[in-house]
């Protein structure tokens, strides 16, 4: 009895180790991937005024002194009011961030455009100054355009770098 309950063991342990051998990880680091962009591309940043999108922009596409692309990103913001309380005071807002991508050559032909939005959700903790939500919100941000930009240069990968214009 003890035997067969070694064996299968062995058995269910060996089963576990080759089935598992061929695993592919879901997270991928974006400092692993190579995009066809990187350090080959200027940018050029347009209507929201967000700090962390060069930072974020540098981290997927490296940063160039003699760029072959230029990359043109326009973001708009929405804001809207979920939830309103009795005083007027918003309780619940949802954020929407559209960034309009534009990827010219140097000399302005144009190569892909995409829009592509992200959301989130804010509730704030007070009607004043708050240093706690204001970091929550900051945060927030931040993942969206780290989301955005991942999303951006995932769908660069796929596509051919080729001029529209040409005939």
């Amino acid at each position: 009895m003890i035997f067969k309950k070694k064996l299968i063991l062995l058995l269910s342990l060996m089963f576990l180790l080759v089935s598992c051998s061929k695993l592919d990880f879901v997270y991928e680091n974006p400092k692993n991937k190579t995009s066809p962009l990187t350090n080959k591309t200027s940018f050029i940043f347009g209507g929201k005024d967000l700090p962390s999108i060069i930072r974020f922009s540098s981290k997927y596409f490296g940063q160039s002194k003699d760029p072959d692309y230029e990359l043109i990103i326009n973001v708009e913001e929405t804001k809207i009011k979920k939830s309103v309380q009795k005083n007027q005071a918003v309780s619940k807002l949802d954020y929407e961030l559209d960034f309009n991508y534009v990827l010219n050559t140097v000399d302005g032909c144009e190569i892909y455009t995409k829009l592509i939005s992200s959301r989130f959700s804010y509730t704030p903790k007070s009607s004043g100054y708050n240093f706690g939500s204001d970091q929550s919100l900051e945060k927030k941000y931040n993942l969206a355009i780290d989301e955005n930009l991942s999303r951006f240069a995932d769908l660069i990968e796929e596509i051919d770098l080729v001029c529209k214009n040409e005939n």
